[in-house]
């Protein structure tokens, strides 16, 4: 082989290899572009937690790879309408029973989860699971759960647990994928729960 052989091939060679990573790059932000549109707020909160975008963008690929093998199923109309009841008794509890109506929110919204084929058992997997399909109201969820735990430390307000119903409505409503009630959760004179 002479010279300008060896140089046209090293030429060539090189080329591949830049085209390859131009390639690499470009699916990356591809990728990138399409987990945050699609994630919005959890995008951000995800790579924030693992601390590199890289990391966090392989955290979502795993969750949707994971919703994939879900078998998620919308509620029947019959279904819909049973929780759409459910959730106004357990919305007017709150007036007479904060405490209560917050821990049968969470309950409903456990049900309505799991009837739609959401697995539900630990919390963070069900808040990951339902990320890849409700990503805009997760943060409400993961709210929602926290007042929880702090109410059942004794450390949440009346006003905290309003917000917690808020959140779980939020959630559900999205769960159902109808409007449930644009009515507001009443309101209690007391400061403390």
């Amino acid at each position: 082989m002479d010279h300008h052989q060896v140089t046209v091939i090293v030429a060539v060679g090189a080329l591949v290899v830049v085209f390859a990573a131009v390639g690499f790059l470009l699916a990356r932000q591809r990728r990138s572009k399409k987990l945050r549109e699609h994630f919005g707020p959890e995008y951000d909160r995800v790579v924030k937690r693992e601390g590199d975008v890289q990391r966090g963008e392989n955290v979502l690929q795993l969750r949707t790879e994971r919703r994939d093998q879900l078998q998620i199923v919308p509620l029947s109309p019959s279904r819909r309408a049973a929780f759409v009841s459910h959730w106004t008794a357990v919305q007017t509890q709150f007036v007479d029973d904060p405490k209560g109506a917050v821990s049968n929110a969470d309950q409903l919204v456990n049900e309505v989860m799991q009837v739609c084929g959401y697995p539900v058992g630990d919390f963070e997997q069900r808040a990951a699971d339902v990320s890849v399909d409700h990503p805009v109201v997760v943060e409400n969820y993961r709210a929602a759960h926290g007042i929880a735990l702090r109410h059942s430390r004794g450390q949440a307000s009346t006003e905290d647990l309003r917000q917690a119903m808020v959140h779980y409505r939020s959630l559900f409503n999205d769960l159902l994928e109808d409007s449930v009630s644009t009515q507001s959760i009443p309101e209690r004179k007391e400061a403390r729960a």
